[in-house]
């Protein structure tokens, strides 16, 4: 397959991309016209960019409403809150089954071009390839959540494993001293992936092997975020969305918002997105380099900043294309629109692998009060 004739997302360098094997087989530069064999995608207006690489979710927590009414001190205070305040609408998401709570938490990704998520917590058994679910670390929820928490950091068996943990999520001197408490109790010197970090300080980040930043999470809760302007300079960042509880679905509500606070450069938030989560994490994939994963994503907006899932024209995982814009389908000609079903996001149908119409219905069984971004 050749994707013809697509704009490179920041540099607006205009390739044709050779997919072979699930893998990026050439970079071409500019308009792919030799006679070929092979499905030739030819587009005359959309940018092409890595499968964005979202560092932190909890793919079962992607039902619930945004949760908080107010802004808190810390997370431990948010959730005592929560579980007092918002008790019958939580036991009402937990009616529905785990497993179609974890298969929406993957679609409400790939709705959005992610094509990496990292679920905290638990491992859980994921019975598709839509996306890439890493799990190749050991999460520990928090230093007060956690009670065993010492003793997991400090498990012989796990530190070759990157340690995930919500840490410093919070705008006081317990969130604050929590981080000191982490790194202090790091007996085996563990590479650490802190998650949120907003109380956290230049010392403390060169702690860490890389920082987790959910801005739209941490404002939401707290009203502040991880000063990453700063801390970037003494630790790789990382983008992540955290769950509906504390935040938008769609993730490039996130990454706009992100923009606007000036903390790091089109470049840097780009590399947060793929990059630096790629080098971090150990994965094939985050740029568009010959060898690499054929994790993809066209766009027909005008930028990267301005991309969302209406937008979007295609969505390739590791070669296959589990998701694209009802436009492209008299081009796709070999595809079997049986393996998928037919969506409207915003206006604009799309194709989606599986049957997602069947998840929704699914869901409704036990929680009819279900909201979904699509139809």
């Amino acid at each position: 397959m050749i994707l013809s004739n697509v704009r490179m997302a920041l540099t607006g360098q205009t390739v044709s991309i050779r997919i072979k094997d699930g893998k990026i087989a050439q970079v071409l530069p500019g308009h792919f016209h030799d006679q070929t064999d092979e499905l030739n995608l030819s587009f005359d207006n959309a940018i092409i960019f890595p499968g964005l690489i979202n560092s932190h979710d909890h793919l079962d927590f992607n039902l619930f409403p945004p949760l908080a009414g107010r802004t808190f001190q810390n997370y431990t205070e948010w959730g005592v809150y929560i579980h007092l305040k918002y008790k019958g609408d939580i036991d009402n998401v937990l009616k529905v089954p785990e497993k179609l709570r974890i298969q929406w938490g993957i679609y409400k990704n790939l709705l959005c071009g992610v094509t990496t998520v990292v679920n905290h917590g638990k491992k859980i058994k994921v019975s598709n390839d839509l996306i890439s679910v890493f799990q190749d670390c050991q999460s520990i929820h928090s230093v007060h959540f956690e009670k065993r928490w010492r003793f997991a950091l400090n498990n012989p068996l796990k530190k070759n494993l990157p340690a995930v943990i919500h840490c410093g999520e919070g705008i006081d001197d317990l969130a604050l001293n929590e981080i000191d408490r982490l790194i202090q109790s790091n007996l085996l010197k563990r590479s650490i992936v802190a998650v949120h970090g907003v109380a956290m300080n230049e010392e403390q980040a060169k702690q860490f092997k890389a920082l987790v930043w959910c801005p739209e999470s941490n404002y939401f809760l707290l009203g502040k975020t991880a000063p990453v302007d700063r801390l970037k300079k003494h630790v790789p960042i990382l983008f992540g969305t955290d769950s509906t509880l504390t935040s938008d679905w769609n993730i490039w509500n996130h990454i706009r918002n992100a923009k606007q606070t000036d903390m790091l450069s089109d470049q840097e938030l780009y590399d947060s997105l793929t990059t630096n989560p790629a080098n971090t994490w150990g994965l094939n994939a985050g740029g568009i380099t010959e060898g690499m994963d054929a994790d993809l994503v066209l766009s027909k907006a005008d930028s990267f900043f301005a991309t969302d899932p209406q937008n979007i024209l295609l969505v390739m995982h590791k070669g296959q294309i589990n998701l694209f814009d009802a436009t492209l389908l008299p081009k796709l000609k070999t595809i079997n629109t049986n393996e998928y079903s037919k969506i409207s996001i915003g206006g604009s149908s799309k194709y989606v692998k599986g049957n997602l119409p069947e998840l929704i219905f699914k869901v409704k069984q036990f929680y009819p009060d279900a909201s979904f971004p699509v139809v």
